[in-house]
């Protein structure tokens, strides 16, 4: 070997130079960050990105990544962290204390219920789970020690479509901090800013990402105080995402609405013709009338995601709808949803939504990118073997 090899390697004078243009942004990987000199790594302050200090605290690839996921939200802020549930954790964390009250949707995200049941718990905040539906009972129930509301368009098995902005002035008369749930709406569906809310969370796994293989949410804001408090706790958290995930999910921002209107349009053919079908009780679909809050989802939308739910009929039994499950070719099952492959997932109804209106042995489905005719074809053979 030749002598001191190693050092020729690591420390070899070329550098790339400036001004590489191309379609799909750079992908930087660091833990390190080297500064030119003592001055500039002393005068680098880690909370502004005109700059880097370390690799948890962002690259050129999760800068880029954390600007166009808040112009998608319509925000000015954001924060990237592992996961969808761990940027409900971030906001959760960052803003409740000992003593606090946070204030769920009964068709809450299930993870986050449990959440709030457990680790808050441990904490010293309380919560209480309140009806999307009923603006009015949301406002009875604040109290000064409300300090955070949770919102979720639309529940993401139930499907309720919540009273937004009758949810959002309620908690704004009373000072409280309303927090969206924007997975589904993907920050194409509605914009929630607009509506006045403060703080909007993605899973990124889901729309953004689009191929069911990347890990990743993002929490946005528009309010720099706001956001200075949460990008605290994310410090102190150490949370951070891979530059290859980041890139991941860069590549395919691009075609979000294209894959989110495809998505949508095959959704609503396939609800609609199982709404005709004799084994479905009902379809869960916020565009769909039979679906509760519909109206709302109506005053504020006209796109939808690739989700919906169906309830069978209650005298069929869970074996018999778990067995409709198995029976899917072309449906996977498996959890989450807005990947290249359509899912099909039993659940819980009781579980879901304690004490709600609804009956049956729920469904949900989610659309892929397939074609309807295939995908219509595998329910229909599925639904006879198993109901016939």
């Amino acid at each position: 070997m030749k002598p001191d090899a190693a050092s020729a390697l690591i420390h070899h004078p070329y550098e790339a130079p400036a001004g590489f243009m191309a379609p799909q942004v750079g992908v930087y990987k660091a833990s390190t960050v080297m500064f030119r000199n003592v001055a500039a790594m002393r005068a680098r302050d880690w909370r502004s990105k005109a700059g880097y200090t370390y690799g948890l605290h962002g690259t050129p690839t999760t800068f880029t990544l954390e600007a166009r996921i808040a112009a998608l939200e319509g925000g000015r802020h954001c924060q990237l962290v592992p996961s969808g549930l761990a940027a409900i954790m971030l906001v959760d964390l960052a803003l409740l204390a000992p003593g606090d009250e946070v204030l769920l949707p009964a068709n809450v995200y299930g993870p986050s219920r449990e959440l709030a049941r457990h680790e808050l718990a441990r904490f010293g905040v309380t919560h209480r789970l309140y009806d999307p539906l009923d603006a009015a009972a949301f406002a009875a129930m604040l109290t000064e020690r409300t300090k955070l509301a949770w919102l979720e368009a639309a529940g993401s098995v139930t499907m309720e479509f919540p009273d937004l902005p009758g949810l959002v002035a309620a908690a704004k008369h009373h000072g409280v901090l309303a927090a969206l749930d924007n997975t589904w709406g993907a920050g194409l569906a509605f914009d929630g800013f607009a509506l006045g809310i403060d703080i909007v969370v993605q899973a990124l796994t889901k729309f953004p990402s689009g191929g069911g293989d990347v890990l990743m949410g993002s929490v946005t804001t528009r309010d720099e105080a706001l956001d200075e408090r949460i990008k605290l706790t994310h410090m102190h958290l150490g949370l951070g995402v891979a530059g290859n995930d980041a890139e991941a999910v860069l590549r395919s921002l691009p075609s979000l609405p294209l894959r989110y209107r495809a998505q949508d349009r095959t959704a609503r053919e396939l609800a609609a013709w199982l709404q005709g079908r004799p084994e479905v009780a009902r379809v869960l679909h916020p565009a769909f009338e039979s679906c509760p809050g519909h109206a709302h989802w109506r005053a504020l939308c006209t796109d939808a995601a690739g989700l919906f739910s169906v309830l069978f009929d209650e005298r069929y039994t869970q074996a018999q709808v778990d067995a409709f499950v198995d029976g899917l070719k072309l449906f996977g099952i498996g959890y989450s949803w807005a990947g290249p492959r359509s899912l099909a997932v039993p659940y819980d109804l009781k579980a879901m939504r304690p004490g709600g209106a609804l009956r049956g042995h729920l469904v949900r489905f989610s659309i892929g990118l397939e074609e309807a005719a295939p995908l219509r074809a595998d329910l229909e053979q599925a639904l006879n073997a198993a109901f016939g």
